[in-house]
């Protein structure tokens, strides 16, 4: 399909780097367990799972717009899966944060936790159903969500792991 096979490098760099991100992420996160930073298994599962959340997101979306489909349609539906599944994990989220009492989010942490996600996630159900009469638009909407996902679990990789060097192992020290 000449639509889909255009898109063949960007996916290839972004299902990559995000692979690669996921290995590293258990990396860091095996190293901030192994000190004496005392975890709290709800701030986890609202703050760090979430990252891994969307950089497989990020690498199931590369296979899927990577696969050799007849058209356009497979595809579609698989994305639009994809972009429910995530709108519906952001609620997780949601409750995953309010619930946890390690960290009082900010608004930062709603932005990039949250609404950006959600927003990802939209843009990929959304562009699903509109692949039917706008195939290339939808492909860029795509491309657009995977990036959006990619960076946001930087940000939230990131942040993470200052959190636990300037904030965390200070506390620790004293």
């Amino acid at each position: 399909m000449t639509a889909l096979a255009a898109w063949q490098n960007f996916y290839v760099i972004v299902g990559s780097s995000a692979g690669a991100l996921i290995g590293l992420q258990f990396v860091v996160l095996s190293l901030i367990t192994s000190t004496n930073a005392r975890a709290d298994p709800g701030a986890g599962q609202a703050f760090g799972t979430p990252t891994i959340v969307h950089f497989a997101a990020v690498l199931v979306l590369s296979g899927i717009v990577s696969a050799p489909w007849d058209g356009l349609a497979p595809a579609a539906a698989l994305w639009g899966v994809v972009g429910l599944s995530g709108a519906v994990y952001a609620v997780v989220v949601i409750r995953r944060m309010r619930a946890q009492s390690a960290y009082r989010p900010q608004l930062e942490d709603w932005l990039f936790h949250v609404v950006l996600p959600l927003a990802a996630h939209a843009i990929l159900s959304i562009s699903a159903v509109a692949s039917r009469f706008r195939p290339r638009q939808a492909l860029f909407a795509v491309g657009a969500s995977a990036l959006l996902l990619l960076f946001i679990g930087i940000h939230n990789a990131w942040d993470a792991v200052t959190y636990h060097v300037f904030v965390v192992a200070r506390k620790d020290e004293h």
